[in-house]
Parts: structure tokens; sequence; C-alpha cells
């Protein structure tokens, strides 16, 4: 289950840190950074699972500027694709928290979204998402009027952890936690169209630019799982071993590369969706989970999900440039002022 993972992925997580993790890198950068990074004009938000806030961290100061209480047990944020809102989904508060990626400013709260776990929009904004990491189904709204609208529950496998949507708004492919799976649902349909296994505790998934290809992080070993779904039925096309515990995704932007999160081993890497290779690894200390990247490129936010910070990787120098300070299990991470997607 997911608890047996947290506590492994944890014990890894502070080895590292009881070895000296990358504090001397930290300490050497530190005074630098906060000059060097001070043209980001809009906050970064983290989420804190465990303490049910989201920080929000000023780029120009490196500080928390404030806490956003929200509901039960957050888990991820997504920005609406029009960017005008960020949600935060609240898995065991059965709700949906809208701030305001500009101000941090709180809109509105949406209840009656049940188990929220992770949610993404399709890029047409027609249809929003989300996997219930608790109970099993995947729920498909339509969004209208700013709202989901419920068009149908689907009872799935085992733990659904995270959602991807392709570019022509048809079809979601969902990572099944325990069962080890992939499922793809119709949009239109609201059903399933097919199911294939993966290896151990898939976790986050991303698609190529074409929509040929689907890469899966699997959490309970130490590589990306690469599928060919250019065809009716998918097909395993590679791995590419990256490190233990490969966990979340962030596109670099160049619909080239791919950053994944190593959440035990406590890197990061940058992979070669063409060549399916990686090309470049960062440390990453406290057990890395959700980036983003800013607008530039240069900069990697990650959560440290085991030590209460937000880790700053410099993708340049390939080193962590600063650590800031927020709550509980950080998760998610987004800032308007971001690299594209």
């Amino acid at each position: 289950m997911v608890s047996d993972f947290l506590n492994l992925s944890r014990r890894g997580a502070l080895r590292t840190l009881a070895a000296g993790g990358a504090a001397p890198l930290v300490a050497s950068l530190g005074g630098w950074v906060g000059g060097a990074m001070a043209a980001t004009a809009h906050p970064i938000f983290v989420l804190n699972s465990l303490d049910a806030t989201v920080s929000v961290i000023d780029p120009a100061t490196w500080t928390e500027r404030s806490r956003i209480p929200v509901g039960k047990e957050p888990h991820h944020l997504y920005l609406t694709p029009d960017e005008r809102e960020l949600i935060v989904a609240n898995a065991a508060g059965d709700s949906l928290t809208f701030i305001d990626p500009r101000s941090g400013a709180v809109l509105r709260t949406l209840t009656g979204i049940i188990d929220p776990y992770h949610l993404r929009f399709s890029p047409d904004m027609k249809w929003f998402v989300t996997a219930a990491n608790r109970l099993n189904h995947v729920d498909i709204y339509r969004w209208e009027n700013r709202a989901p609208v419920l068009a149908k529950r689907i009872a799935c496998a085992k733990t659904p952890s995270h959602i991807w949507i392709d570019s022509a708004s048809t079809t979601a492919y969902v990572t099944m936690q325990d069962s080890n799976e992939v499922v793809a649902f119709s949009l239109a349909e609201q059903r399933i169209l097919w199911r294939i296994g993966t290896g151990a505790m898939p976790a986050d998934i991303y698609g190529s630019a074409d929509d040929k290809r689907l890469f899966v992080g699997l959490t309970g070993d130490d590589e990306v799982q690469v599928f060919d779904i250019s065809a009716a039925q998918p097909r395993v096309a590679g791995r590419i071993v990256t490190g233990n515990g490969a966990h979340a995704f962030r596109a670099q932007g160049d619909k080239r590369h791919l950053f994944v999160s190593n959440r035990v081993a406590n890197t990061i890497s940058r992979i070669d969706m063409q060549d399916l290779k990686v090309v470049d690894t960062y440390p990453a200390p406290g057990g890395p989970d959700c980036m983003d990247l800013s607008a530039d490129g240069r900069w990697l936010y990650v959560t440290s999900r085991w030590s209460r910070h937000l880790t700053v990787i410099d993708t340049q120098t390939k080193q962590v440039a600063r650590q800031v300070r927020v709550g509980r299990s950080p998760h998610g991470v987004w800032t308007l002022d971001h690299a594209p997607r």
C-alpha cells in the first residue's frame, strides 16, 4: 500500500540526510541565489499534505510569506489550462480549493468531489478528471461554467494514482498503483478502452508531444517504463533506469526532455524521450517528489517530502542552490512563472 512505500522512502531519505545530504552545496550557494532568482514575479505554491495547508513562497526573499488553510489531506495542485486558478485537491476532505495564482487569495471551495487524490484537465478544458486513490474509482467530469459536473464514476483497479490526458482531449490514462497497470479511458464515452500491466507501483505518467508514447514512473523500482500507444492496443517499448523510487515527472518544455524524481535515491534524472536514456542527474535531498520549472528553464523547484523543504536546484551547475522551510510532507508545487509543461 501507499503507507508501506512512504515508510521505505522516508528511511532512504533520512539515511542520505544523516550522511550529510546536500548541505555543503546549499551553504556554498545560499547567499548568491537570492538575488539571481529574484526576477520571478509570482509566488511559488507548495502543498503541505499533513498540515492541510499551502505555503506561499516569495521568490524575491525566499521566505514563506503565508500559509493557506485548505481541506483535509491535500495531495496535488493543478493550474487550470487558462492559468486563472490554482486548484488544490483535498483527498480526504472531498473538496477542491481554488486559489488565485497571482495573489494567493482563496477564491472559492467546491465540496462533494469524492476523494480527489490526483486531478487533471483536458487541454481544451471540456473535461476534468480525478483519481480516487482510497476508493478505487476514476471520475470524469464535464467542465461547465467554471465548475465540474459529474459525467460518470468508473470503478477500476486498486489505488488509482496519476492521470495523463492526450493533446486531443479524447483519452485519459491512469496508473493503478497497487494493481500495477495503466488503464485508458475514453472521455467522450466514459468507458475503459484498454489496460496493460506495468512494473512495481506505477505513479506519475506523462505522454509524449506526438501522443505516441507514455512514460510511467515505477516507484517500487528504479526505472521509467515506456509504452507505445500509437496503435489500438499498447505495448511495452522500453525502460529507462533512473534511480530507486522513480516517481514524478516535469517536462523541460522542449518536447524532448523530461525530469523524473527518484524519491528513494534522492536524485532527479533528466531523460531524453526520443533516445530513451538518462542525460543528466541532479542531487535532490529529502525524498524528492513533485517539481516545477522556472520560465527560463534554469531553476527546478522540488518538494522534499521527508525534510519539510522546498528545494531549488540549479540545472546549469547541477547543484542544490537553496532550501526553504515549509510544512509537513510537502507534495505538490506550482508557480505561474513556469516553463512550458
